[in-house]
């Protein structure tokens, strides 16, 4: 008799041990599959976006002499360097020179405090000059009858990233500045362009 409840006995540890290892396998295998990857951890907080430090789109606010604002440009990347979209009204009729300056400070009425033209190759200024443009150099605009102006371009050899070299991010920041007259693209150092008549911050 004391045989028989021995192997029964036996019988029993033996099917409550076989259960305890199957549960434990379960387990181990729903742990494996809910844990994340090398790749997945990689992804999620190793891994870099290339242009981490580029802006993807920077609004600059340009104001007159008076303190009024009279545009709004919208910088963005280009395939090459930086295309600037300005939007304006108030403005006194006619082809304006249009800048990018080396200083991020607008101070009216003459934003002298905006400095030179934006020039970190140390060129000459001008399109139509052989050494020249300046980085900061940007095509005229034209503003119409009624006082506004929309216009597209491109600053070619500058860029929304902070890292790299001809950012506009620079320790002093940058502005766009609207001058009262046409840029010649030739006269040294800035195009004969007249007086500023609007400037707005950039960046710093």
């Amino acid at each position: 008799m004391k045989r028989w409840v021995m192997i029964v006995f036996a019988l029993i540890l033996t099917m409550v041990l076989t259960a305890c290892g199957n549960t434990g396998d379960e387990t181990d295998t729903e742990t494996d599959n809910d844990a994340p990857t090398e790749d997945d951890a990689t992804n999620e907080e190793g891994a870099e976006d290339p242009n981490a430090t580029a802006e993807e789109e920077v609004l600059v606010s340009l104001q007159n002499a008076e303190g009024e604002v009279v545009g709004t440009a919208t910088l963005t990347p280009a395939d090459t360097g930086v295309n600037i979209k300005l939007e304006g009204e108030n403005l006194p009729p006619g082809t304006k020179g249009f800048h990018i300056h080396e200083v991020g400070k607008c101070d009216p009425p003459d934003f002298e405090s905006a400095g030179s033209h934006y020039n970190p190759t140390d060129a000459k200024h001008g399109f139509d000059h052989s050494d020249g443009p300046h980085a900061g150099d940007l095509e005229n605009i034209e503003v119409a009858d009624d006082g506004t102006v929309t216009a597209e371009v491109t600053a070619d050899k500058l860029t929304l990233d902070r890292e790299s070299e001809n950012t506009l991010y620079t320790e002093e920041g940058t502005a766009l500045v609207i001058h009262s007259d046409a840029d010649d693209y030739t006269s040294q150092p800035a195009g004969d362009a007249g007086d500023r008549i609007a400037c707005g911050v950039i960046g710093q």
